[in-house]
């Protein structure tokens, strides 16, 4: 579990839950905290409390000082602590691969790695639903959460298209690769995505146009496939890349039938 004494905070988010009280009854409900901020120095009952929670539900903690929380209130009744809750909940991946098994279909699912732009992710999810994937996979570190901002880009694919937050992506695919799943990571230095097959029990694997996916989770990949790129420019926006790609995977699907 990570705890960092000096980074920001994310304002897309669209339930700030502020006083200690407020926050404690968020955890033992069973909302989602996407990070938690807190006092640096503040060691009191309540205090601790909520940090326990918080490392028990691995969330991310950052102790900040005061100013910086004066900043982020908007009560000004913060009390040393505020929490970033999801605007959506998560799913988890056995939801996933149960929904999969509902309508009798080899899994579909895409997996992201360094996306933090809210436009991106909500473009993603909503091409995800389009194209008949049944879920889309995010880590909790690094990674945008489910803001208001990407359920307004997802132009109501959230509704309907699990997403689920996991600590470890690579670990995730191991996971999954147990289950029958193989992945294929949209790399511009791969094999051209046209000669690859691409059916079957598959994860489809994508990272930020600027870092690309990581090394741990691109060595769990079991090929890479690059789009075809003619023009001057060489890399695609992130959710135009998984576009291009999901809709190949649906291409082969239907080329299969």
């Amino acid at each position: 579990m990570q705890e960092n004494r000096t980074e920001g905070y994310n304002n897309e988010h669209t339930l700030v839950i502020e006083g200690r009280n407020a926050v404690i009854e968020a955890f033992r409900s069973g909302r989602t905290i996407d990070k938690l901020f807190v006092l640096d120095g503040c060691q009191d009952g309540p205090v601790r409390t909520i940090v326990r929670e918080a490392r028990k539900h691995d969330v991310i903690i950052n102790f900040v000082d005061k100013e910086r929380l004066s900043h982020m209130s908007e009560t000004g009744k913060h009390q040393g602590v505020i929490a970033f809750a999801a605007a959506y909940g998560y799913s988890s991946v056995e939801d996933m691969l149960r929904l999969a098994e509902e309508r009798g279909e080899d899994p579909f699912l895409i997996l992201l790695d360094n996306i933090e732009d809210p436009h991106n992710l909500g473009a993603i999810i909503r091409t995800a639903n389009i194209a008949g994937a049944h879920g889309v996979i995010i880590p909790k570190r690094r990674a945008v959460g489910l803001t208001a901002t990407v359920a307004k880009t997802s132009a109501g694919a959230l509704n309907y298209t699990p997403v689920a937050k996991v600590t470890n992506l690579a670990k995730t695919m191991e996971e999954l690769k147990e289950k029958g799943l193989w992945f294929v990571c949209a790399d511009m230095d791969g094999e051209p995505m046209y000669d690859l097959n691409l059916t079957g029990p598959i994860g489809l694997v994508v990272g930020s146009e600027g870092e690309g996916v990581g090394r741990l989770v691109k060595e769990k990949c079991d090929f890479t496939a690059g789009i075809p790129m003619k023009g001057q420019i060489t890399s695609l926006n992130a959710s135009v890349a998984a576009g291009v790609m999901a809709y190949e995977i649906v291409r082969q699907r239907l080329g299969k039938k």
